[in-house]
């Protein structure tokens, strides 16, 4: 069988991930594609780093025996535990991960600070403080551990008044002096864009990594002469350690969510 065929497969611990795999359908819609979520293990933000990186290594062996010929990480707290690791082993399919949005943010040149919403464990990790000492000085980064947000939007709460009052409790004490924009830290929190734009007002860009992912991913399979070039939509498969099937519809809901 000609590998081109085969899926690609995305992982995350929720259901987060699908606002990753949509961009990478709106890119490359005639691409397959298989999810694995590992919902019944979410969130992973508040776990171990031992913890993260065994569920991660579970998730891509799960994608490997579907016959996938890329993998994307669409976590970045599994990104940030683990990524290194998954590339130095599995040396013979590209392996891409996540990270926070900050340079796109930096480049608008707006005034003010640049918030940087994300998981604690993300916020704690090397990778992550790498990143913001290399960007630091050229713009105002604010790093906010959002714990608890990823259960919102596990539970299907994407708008609403309690929602409402989370994100105004972590984002009104930055409203003063001035933000310059938002970064969404987690594959999770695109879902909710809409109801950080309520809450912050419409003047302020909200910024995610999941297009600039979505096309480093397309360059690796063009590098490898991998890219499908069927002409017919491709196929979606979705798992869940959850295995619930209101979970699933869920997801394939989530996929058409603008």
């Amino acid at each position: 069988m000609d590998i081109k065929n085969n899926p690609i497969g995305f992982f995350d611990s929720g259901v987060g991930g699908l606002s990753v795999m949509r961009e990478s359908i709106a890119i490359m819609p005639n691409e397959n594609y298989i999810y694995f979520g590992d919902s019944k293990n979410a969130p992973y933000g508040t776990k171990s780093l031992e913890e993260v990186r065994k569920l991660t290594f579970d998730a891509v062996e799960f994608l490997l025996m579907k016959n996938v010929k890329a993998i994307v990480i669409a976590c970045n707290t599994a990104t940030s535990a683990a990524i290194e690791d998954l590339r130095n082993k599995y040396t013979d399919i590209p392996i891409i991960g996540i990270e926070p949005a900050i340079k796109p943010a930096i480049s608008l040149n707006k005034e003010g600070n640049i918030i940087v919403m994300a998981t604690p464990m993300t916020l704690r990790e090397n990778k992550f403080k790498e990143l913001m000492n290399k960007l630091d000085d050229k713009g105002n980064l604010v790093p906010l551990p959002c714990a608890g947000l990823v259960e919102y939007i596990e539970q299907g709460i994407l708008e609403g008044d309690d929602l409402e009052s989370y994100l105004k409790e972590k984002l009104n004490p930055y409203l003063k002096p001035k933000i310059a924009s938002v970064v969404l830290g987690c594959t999770h929190y695109p879902f909710v864009k809409r109801t950080i734009s309520k809450v912050l007002g419409d003047d302020i860009v909200i910024i995610d990594g999941g297009h600039g992912t979505s096309l480093e991913l397309k360059r690796k399979l063009k590098d490898k002469g991998e890219l499908n070039d069927s002409k017919e939509k491709g196929k979606i498969e979705i798992y869940n350690s959850n295995n619930d099937s209101k979970v699933i519809d869920f997801c394939y809901n989530l996929i058409n969510t603008k």
